[in-house]
């Protein structure tokens, strides 16, 4: 009879067993997945950074672009650097275009 009780309580300890090995197996999936979730939270921090350094560059770039296309910049480089100068009343002249129709037939 005690061999008859003792074959009885192995399926229960097998059970017992798988159970846990189930349980530890589940956890272990868990940690696994917690793990990816994080690298890929630090991937998509790096990736944002990134892109606030790029943003960061771009206006920078845009403030640079309109400080050269600004007429103040661009009227004192001519005037420094190709010698011009606004032109007074009696440098300009103007063109009236029958005159140059008139001029091309000839």
């Amino acid at each position: 009879m005690a061999e008859g009780s003792l074959m009885r309580g192995q399926p229960g300890v097998i059970r017992v067993a798988l159970g846990f090995a189930v349980l530890l197996a589940s956890l272990s999936l868990v940690i696994w997945r917690q793990s990816r979730a994080l690298e890929e939270m630090r991937a998509l921090d790096s990736v944002r950074r990134e892109r606030a350094v790029v943003e960061a560059e771009r206006a920078e770039l845009v403030q640079r672009i309109r400080h050269l296309e600004s007429r103040s910049r661009v009227v004192s480089d001519a005037t420094s650097e190709l010698g011009m100068h606004v032109p007074s009343g009696s440098e300009i002249v103007i063109l009236s275009v029958g005159a140059h129709e008139g001029a091309a037939e000839r």
